[in-house]
């Protein structure tokens, strides 16, 4: 009795710590959605009032005719929807290589592969841009849509992970049916593999959606920035409409939430399973 009623106190300790800080995480978000529906004089006053008397729900409508959020909009879904295929595509190709092919060198590569991800971006932004600077790429899409068909260390580390983790002998007995690599690879691995595929979308989603840097670099013509550049650019104007800010925040935010709320099963399963901590 004693035990559980210790068990008991320490797991309410721990709900009440994680529902503090689930708050406190949440306060800046309730600001944000608040001040979206403020006039711009009740940003500036002082007083306890976390929400405003009278919501001004048309500073969403106003926010995107004002400035051309909506074609910021479309350049982000373009950009971030070719980066997850991009992604999804290379990755996939090169972990499942690494995973299952036998090649001499295959720990050398793979110890190569992963100390990429120990390079900082800064060291190679410079090359970079030279190199698309070079090829003419310079204000268009492509030197952010590119690179994700070459693949990503740490995505590729997780799908290798993941790979492992089935069972060989699947792979065996679809090939004694007839199927190819590619066969094996889409109908047979690949239908097991939606958690880790799943967050490799996730990361990639939040990775392009939110970029800010990239955009910054390549794109100088107003109608092709994205959203981050966008909001960046609204905010850097002498007079800013901090309630049209917000509610520009708060429109380029929910996708981000809305993809993590319906695919967190995925996401803690694949990051289980590719860390092997799911037994």
């Amino acid at each position: 009795m004693g035990v559980t009623a210790s068990n008991r106190v320490w797991k309410t300790i721990v709900y009440i710590l994680l529902t503090a800080g689930a708050i406190i995480m949440i306060i800046p978000l309730f600001w944000m959605v608040s001040t979206s529906l403020k006039t711009n004089a009740e940003v500036f006053q002082f007083d306890l009032s976390w929400w405003p008397k009278k919501p001004q729900w048309g500073n969403y409508v106003e926010a995107f005719t004002r400035l051309p959020f909506g074609q910021w909009t479309t350049n982000t879904i373009f950009i971030t929807a070719l980066t997850i295929i991009g992604s999804l595509v290379s990755c996939t190709l090169i972990a499942y290589g690494f995973a299952r092919f036998y090649v001499k060198e295959k720990r050398i590569l793979f110890m190569l592969l992963l100390s990429t991800m120990m390079l900082p971006s800064t060291v190679t932004m410079i090359p970079l841009f030279m190199i698309f600077r070079n090829l003419g790429w310079i204000n268009t899409f492509l030197p952010l849509i590119i690179p994700s068909f070459f693949g990503n260390a740490f995505f590729i580390f997780l799908l290798r992970q993941f790979f492992m983790s089935l069972p060989r002998e699947l792979e065996d007995a679809a090939k004694i049916d007839g199927l190819g690599v590619f066969g094996v690879l889409i109908k047979v691995i690949l239908p097991l593999t939606l958690p880790a595929l799943t967050t490799v979308a996730i990361f990639q989603f939040n990775g392009a959606w939110n970029d800010f840097m990239g955009p910054l670099i390549y794109l100088n013509n107003h109608d092709l920035y994205t959203l981050a550049l966008g909001i960046n650019f609204f905010k850097s104007e002498n007079n800013v409409q901090w309630n049209y800010l917000m509610a520009a925040s708060v429109v380029s935010l929910m996708p981000s939430l809305i993809i993590f709320f319906f695919g967190q099963k995925y996401f803690i399963e694949g990051i289980s399973i590719s860390s092997g901590m799911k037994g």
